[in-house]
């Protein structure tokens, strides 16, 4: 928990809100977060955490275009492709929330200077 003032935070609510995330795709974030260095498909994302498949395809697609996790296309041999998704490095994520949470701050800072 984090304590500003008036109300605690939990990491989790300071990393949705930051990043913009449903609740969806914080689960699938944590899920990722969880299993660093492996690679899911879609589909194996959906049964593991007992999701529609829309779901998961639209929060990987937002995670992905915030560099939460990476995407790889497998080609198949008959022809095709699919994706396969894993986790960013834990310190990219980091680093992704720091400068989100140093940009709030000092926006903060200027409102206050100006009051």
């Amino acid at each position: 928990m984090i304590d500003f003032a008036c109300r605690k935070f939990n990491l989790d609510e300071i990393i949705k809100c930051g990043l913009g995330l449903t609740k969806a795709e914080l689960v699938i974030m944590n899920y990722f977060v969880k299993n660093p260095r492996v690679e899911f498909t879609s589909n194996e994302v959906s049964k593991e955490l007992k999701l529609n498949l829309t779901t998961i395809q639209r929060a990987a697609k937002k995670l992905h275009e915030k560099k939460i996790i990476l995407r790889h296309q497998k080609n198949l041999g008959s022809g095709g492709y699919i994706y396969t998704y894993e986790a960013s490095q834990k310190k990219e994520v980091r680093e992704i929330l720091k400068a989100i949470i140093k940009k709030w701050s000092y926006n903060v800072q200027n409102e206050i200077d100006n009051w």
